[in-house]
């Protein structure tokens, strides 16, 4: 895969359907500053007077402020949209209740009044966007109109429901029966859980889980019970069923109410507040449907500014939706399409799917497709892939037209092609005669959606199943406060710049898989022409730069100088290199570009510049980590006599020594570009690592250790720092599902908490980091943090690598990873091992870079290792040799 791929991947998420300037962005004259073009064959040519030096060079290879830094690439696959997704599972027909402690931060949202069919502002605690710290969502005295004390709140009514049935045996309910409330914390999936029991002490179901995380600390703290009468019996067993319950106190000597008053107020008020919001959405609102309304309305409330009046007014209009259109819309947006046939149209959820669909096409929600006169060529085309291979042989056959294929595709393009010579104009009927009524989701609103989206995760790759990750239990948020600061898109114009720049962006991926070598270069004109050092606002916030069209283009950008440089086009990705480097003074990613910059020049046999470009580079405070030593070892290559008569003075850094040790194993294969493969100790087959952790268990000196790279210490770093990660800083947590801060990445990080950071090295310094690992972990177990591998790393594990390796060289490391996360989170050594010293307290650690014969390291490998070296730890390179190969 080209350099650069992955990361434009993840920048583009699932790829749209629909590209609104598609046309436009293919069609438009673009300056072609690369002298290329693309022959019949689709391969490269050079346009006149290219020369190898490309005559709008802007820039000097002398230019020490020009220089760069690449992204980590991740191993993530890459996404497509599918047609089954999270949204088609069991768990729907009755909302899934949630972690503990997820609410909403307590914001003014529209919420649609059934009665009047228009949205009012009205104060919501939801509890599936994100966790806050107690209180943070409590509403303020103008916002609630009833003042409850405790006293007044005894004997209060509450309206609810009894949801999770399946859990109970008893089958018949009758109205009136008498209920009561009985506290569950045992249940393991929610230690907030209240069951509903009847007067004969069965199990009937279950509070929803919104309602039970506000009345369980009443029940728990303030010995309140509650009772009540089931008020309506649903015909279905399996459905919700509303109840009344009154609250009553247990006891009520030793009572003051002073000195609870000001704790009970703010949770009494949240549960009026929940039950309020339940009767806008009661249980029988499917789950990903009040997401989805949710949703809408965050992004609507925050967003209001990037979207015409016209926009708004179509985005208001859905939840004044009939029940079943609104499901109807959103079960179809999240499959594939993007044509669906009204025939396979069939949801337990959706009682009538053509009504829903007339009501979605009026509306301008869906298009659909009956009269074979609407049936362009286009629209032919993606509706046959709506059709079966028996079909699509049954019509080929009625039309007398020969199929030189057996395979679905190979009749698609037969059936086209039959279509396109105009012969058979009765195809379009004999087609929508077999598929029946065809829909699919509008242009307009699939557009909008997606702008929906993006708006409110912020990114490509989360979406509407985020939600049901979340409802399933099968991802947790953190705890922290979103405070809003400046917006990430001030206007219009600037969300609509980025929105196009993501569109370039999926042309050029989907051109790559298409081998259509004349869109990838135009898209790569595109973008060059759109980066720009002006584009870029200087006083946007690091965090924000992401969200900037310039970024996005830089992305492409960069796959295209891989792009040239495959083609041994050197000469062209050398201009995009510069282009980059003069447009993004301070970017991370500077290393990178000049260590790709100094390499191709070196390929156009230009070893003079690629030495100044190296030079220069070092200059540069944006080349860290393992670009910084990749520049000094090239410097020391071409620096020789006489292109440089004096001696570096980083030459010894760079040529530090690394201990290394040497072993042997019976090699299963060495196939050059494979994995190599071992025979282990105890006769099975293993990997390199694997193998190394024998020897250092063994003969190598009683070492315990695991397969860690990167994972433990990243690991490490977000339990103990996280307090600081997920602390009160303004603009940082934008969204309701981050996993970390937006300036993580940036050095705005440790400037900005710089006081609190060091204070908790300090603390780890000093002997007390297994004390915070243990405390973190036992507290955010499960939560979704960004490094921290739950899955991989026991507790055990995690307390032997923080004793062993000490308190001053995990204060270093996480020193290193807070102020430049970005360069330091990849490329650790292999192996983590340790061993305890006979008194079983105090021990020792080892990091080892394990290497096969024919492997080296990367430069961001022995970057670390000579950082860990001076950091103080015990590191070591094993290079495994087969044992044929081994000298004796």
């Amino acid at each position: 895969m080209l350099t650069g791929r992955e990361s434009l991947l993840r920048l583009i998420g699932k790829r749209r359907r629909y590209l609104p300037n598609r046309q436009l962005l293919l069609s438009a004259p673009t300056p072609n500053s690369l002298n290329l073009d693309v022959n019949d064959y689709g391969n490269l040519i050079s346009l006149a007077g290219d020369d190898g030096i490309l005559s709008e060079n802007p820039t000097s290879p002398d230019d020490p402020s020009k220089f760069s830094d690449d992204l980590s690439l991740s191993t993530s696959k890459k996404r497509r949209l599918t047609q089954t997704t999270l949204f088609q599972s069991s768990f729907l027909s009755v909302p899934k209740q949630l972690e503990d402690g997820l609410v909403i931060c307590t914001q003014q949202q529209p919420i649609l009044d059934s009665k009047t069919s228009q949205f009012n502002l009205v104060q919501r605690s939801d509890s599936i966007c994100c966790k806050v710290e107690d209180g943070s969502c409590s509403p303020s005295s103008e916002e609630i109109s009833k003042t409850v004390t405790l006293d007044e709140a005894n004997g209060e009514a509450i309206e609810t429901f009894i949801v999770g049935r399946k859990f109970s045996d008893v089958q018949d309910l009758e109205i009136g029966g008498n209920i009561s409330l009985l506290r569950h914390p045992e249940n393991v999936k929610d230690r907030n859980a209240i069951k509903v029991v009847s007067a004969d002490s069965e199990m009937l179901g279950y509070l929803p889980k919104d309602i039970s995380q506000c009345l369980s600390p009443l029940i728990d703290d303030y010995d309140l019970k509650f009772e009540g009468t089931i008020t309506s019996v649903p015909k279905n067993s399996s459905e919700a069923v509303p109840i009344k319950v009154v609250s009553h106190k247990m006891t009520s000597d030793g009572w003051k109410e002073c000195e609870f008053y000001g704790d009970f107020k703010p949770l009494w008020e949240k549960v009026l507040q929940v039950v309020e919001h339940q009767m806008q959405f009661p249980p029988k609102t499917t789950r990903y449907q009040l997401n989805f309304n949710i949703l809408l309305q965050e992004v609507l409330r925050s967003c209001s500014h990037l979207f015409t009046a016209d926009e708004r007014a179509f985005l208001e209009s859905f939840p004044t939706l009939s029940e079943d259109s609104q499901r109807l819309f959103i079960r179809l947006y999240t499959r594939k399409g993007p044509w669906f046939r009204l025939s396979n149209i069939s949801y337990p959820e959706v009682s009538d799917s053509l009504q829903a669909l007339n009501d979605l096409t009026v509306r301008g929600f869906m298009s659909s497709v009956k009269d074979p006169n609407e049936l362009d060529h286009q629209k032919m085309k993606e509706i046959t892939e709506l059709l079966n291979v028996t079909e699509l042989r049954d019509i080929l056959s009625m039309n007398k037209v020969f199929c030189c294929g057996s395979r679905k595709r190979d009749l698609i393009n037969s059936l086209c092609s039959c279509y396109n010579d105009g012969t058979r104009i009765n195809l379009a009927t004999i087609i929508l005669e077999r598929t029946g009524l065809c829909a699919k989701i509008s242009s307009k609103a699939e557009s909008l959606i997606w702008r929906v989206e993006r708006l409110f995760f912020l990114n490509g790759e989360q979406d509407l199943s985020s939600f049901v990750l979340l409802d399933l239990g099968i991802i947790k948020y953190p705890t922290y406060k979103c405070i809003e600061s400046e917006q990430i898109f001030s206007n219009r114009t600037k969300l609509l710049a980025y929105e196009e720049a993501i569109e370039v962006a999926q042309l050029m991926d989907e051109s790559l898989d298409n081998e259509d070598s004349r869109t990838v270069l135009k898209c790569i004109m595109i973008a060059e022409t759109h980066i720009s050092s002006s584009s870029l606002d200087s006083a946007h916030a690091a965090a924000f730069n992401r969200f900037t069209a310039s970024w996005v283009y830089s992305k492409v950008v960069l796959l295209g100088v891989s792009f040239f440089e495959n083609h041994k086009r050197y000469n062209q990705a050398v201009y995009l290199l510069r282009r980059l480097l003069s447009c993004f003074n301070c970017d991370g990613r500077r290393g990178y570009w000049t260590v790709r910059l100094s390499t191709d020049l070196e390929h156009m046999g230009r070893p003079n510049e690629s030495l100044t470009v190296a030079e220069q580079g070092l200059l540069d405070p944006w080349v860290r980590a393992g670009s910084r030593v990749a520049l000094q070892r090239r410097i020391l290559r071409l620096a020789k006599p006489p292109r440089r008569w004096k001696t570096p003075t980083f030459s010894n850094l760079a040529e530090n020594k690394i201990p290394e040790v040497t072993i042997q194993g019976r090699s299963l294969n060495c196939e050059v570009g494979m994995k190599n493969r071992f025979y282990g100790e105890d006769g099975e087959q293993c990997g390199v690592e694997q193998l190394a952790l024998q020897y250092y268990s063994g003969e190598g000196g009683g070492w315990q250790g695991i397969h860690t790279e990167s994972s433990i210490w990243l690991t490490i770093f977000g339990l103990l720092m996280w307090d600081i990660l997920f602390s009160d800083v303004p603009g940082v947590f934008q969204t309701r599902f981050q996993t970390s801060p937006l300036d993580l990445e940036t050095e705005s990080f440790y400037l900005t908490r710089k006081e609190t950071i060091e204070s908790q090295l300090e603390k780890v310094a000093n002997g007390m980091a297994e004390e915070i690992l243990i405390i973190s972990y036992e507290t955010h177990r499960g939560t979704a943090c960004r490094g921290v591998a739950w899955d991989r790393f026991s507790l055990e594990e995690l307390r032997a690598a923080v004793a062993c390796v000490g308190g001053m060289c995990i204060a270093s490391l996480c020193r290193h990873l807070a102020q430049d996360y970005r360069s330091w989170c990849s490329g650790m050594p292999d192996l983590l091992l340790w061993r305890f010293k006979e008194n079983g307290y105090e021990g020792e650690a080892k990091l080892v870079e394990v290497k096969s014969e024919k492997d080296r390291l990367s430069e961001q490998q022995r970057a670390w290792l000579l950082l860990l070296m001076d950091s103080g730890f015990n590191v070591e390179i094993c290079k495994v040799r087969p044992a044929s190969l081994t000298k004796t």
